[in-house]
């Protein structure tokens, strides 16, 4: 038993064999928090305040510590394909699940939740294309990522440097890139990110509304 809180109710903490443990208060109905969260909300009162006291009961169990080890095996259990650098506790979705952003080693980050069908998973790229941020995610990770996507294709030579997703439809996904010394272009990819045709920027404007990031004047009108 870890205490008492100020209205004299029992709070226990409990360890478990696998991933994190959990802090228990005996009241009615019973509460239980598990220690990812409740280190994430003391991380964000520290942050806010540092010299505030703590007002919530933290773990403090041996097996309760490695709160990194327990996100980063989140991480794998939503098949996020890289090396995890770094993650964190973002917020909640609309349905009250618990929204944790991946940080990856030289490459595109992720958010992950848990809901009731499992783990679900979504680029960094397609966040910030909807006006979200990924904090442990680089716009050149993100360039990196797209050159992987690259090999084999007719734009395997660029050397990407900037990235927009543009969006999608039926046809797939359709992502513009600048190259540095060459002309930009548009991707499309399907949902294995396998690129299925490459459009050069110079003829590409009835791509999405063409090229935002590269500036190419139209491909010139052969003369009859």
């Amino acid at each position: 038993m870890l205490g008492v809180s100020a209205e004299q109710v029992k709070i226990y903490e409990a360890a478990c064999a696998e991933g994190p443990g959990y802090i228990l208060v005996a009241s009615t109905p019973p509460q239980v928090v598990d220690c990812v969260i409740l280190d994430s909300q003391a991380q964000a009162a520290r942050a806010a305040n540092p010299e505030a006291p703590a007002t919530s009961p933290t773990c403090t169990l041996p097996g309760n510590q490695d709160i990194q080890g327990f996100l980063k095996a989140y991480a794998t259990q939503a098949g996020v394909p890289c090396t995890v650098d770094q993650v964190k506790v973002r917020g909640q979705s609309g349905d009250g699940a618990v929204i944790y952003e991946v940080g990856c080693s030289g490459v595109d980050g992720y958010w992950i939740e848990k809901n009731a069908s499992g783990w679900k998973k979504t680029e960094c790229l397609q966040l910030v294309s909807q006006s979200n941020t990924c904090e442990f995610t680089t716009p050149t990770e993100q360039a990196a990522t797209v050159k992987s996507w690259l090999a084999g294709t007719d734009a395997a030579s660029c050397d990407v440097q900037q990235v927009r997703l543009m969006g999608q439809n039926a046809n797939g996904r359709f992502i513009e890139m600048t190259c540095a010394g060459a002309d930009g272009a548009i991707i499309r990819q399907n949902a294995e990110h396998a690129v299925q045709q490459v459009y050069p920027c110079a003829t590409a404007q009835q791509i999405g509304g063409g090229c935002k990031l590269t500036t190419t004047p139209p491909a010139a009108t052969p003369q009859a």
